[in-house]
């Protein structure tokens, strides 16, 4: 497990993709592996899907945990992610807003045109960061989006729902099955839940499809 941050109130790994954000359906999971590389209990902050890797920021105390989920719930917590889509935004730079309704029953998030129960309003803003032609997908986007919400599958449905899918998010509608999700939680920064200090912490994509097909070093 790498470690990309730590004292003796929080902890912020790199939750490989495909490890679980906390104990559930079976596999490994980063609570488990934070607990166990402190040796004592780690408490959930905020979760990542199992395909997404990434920075992920965890508390070794109560107090701390409280701290931190307030922190996100007032929008003081910044999360950055790069994603992959298939295609481009009209425009390089710009703020998606939508209402999402997710379906517990199908596990998948769906964008509605009316606030009703159960309705969230989701808003996220991004930039391209670079574009590339894929000789079975055509154009391809590598693009930073910062959250404004947290809503669940929230990056990857509110891209989807503009015919640009992440690829490998099959769920979502990619058709490109040679990677997973192509989401990467990239940078975390908030106030230290008991000092106060400005912490910031990166987390770079591995070097593999479809991360490689762009510069990550010379764009980041």
């Amino acid at each position: 497990m790498k470690v990309l941050f730590e004292d003796k109130f929080i902890i912020i790994c790199e939750k490989p993709a495909n490890i679980l954000s906390e104990p559930g359906d079976g596999g490994e999971d980063i609570v488990t592996m934070a607990s166990e590389h402190v040796c004592k209990p780690c408490y959930l902050v905020h979760r990542l899907d199992r395909n997404t890797g990434g920075a992920m920021v965890l508390s070794k105390m109560q107090k701390a945990t409280g701290k931190l989920s307030e922190a996100i719930q007032k929008r003081e917590f910044e999360k950055e992610y790069l994603a992959v889509i298939k295609g481009a935004p009209e425009e390089d730079e710009g703020i998606f807003k939508d209402l999402l309704f997710k379906d517990s029953q199908k596990n998948k998030t769906f964008v509605v045109k009316r606030e009703r129960r159960g309705v969230k309003e989701a808003s996220l803003e991004y930039k391209v960061l670079a574009k590339t032609e894929h000789p079975s997908h055509g154009v391809i986007s590598l693009v930073r989006v910062k959250l404004h919400t947290g809503r669940t599958h929230q990056i990857r449905v509110q891209f989807a729902s503009r015919k640009m899918p992440l690829l490998g998010d099959g769920k979502y509608g990619s058709r490109d099955n040679h990677c997973e999700t192509a989401l990467w939680s990239f940078r975390l920064a908030f106030s230290h839940p008991i000092t106060g200090e400005n912490i910031e912490a990166k987390s770079m994509p591995p070097k593999e499809y479809p991360w490689n097909l762009f510069k990550l070093e010379e764009l980041l």
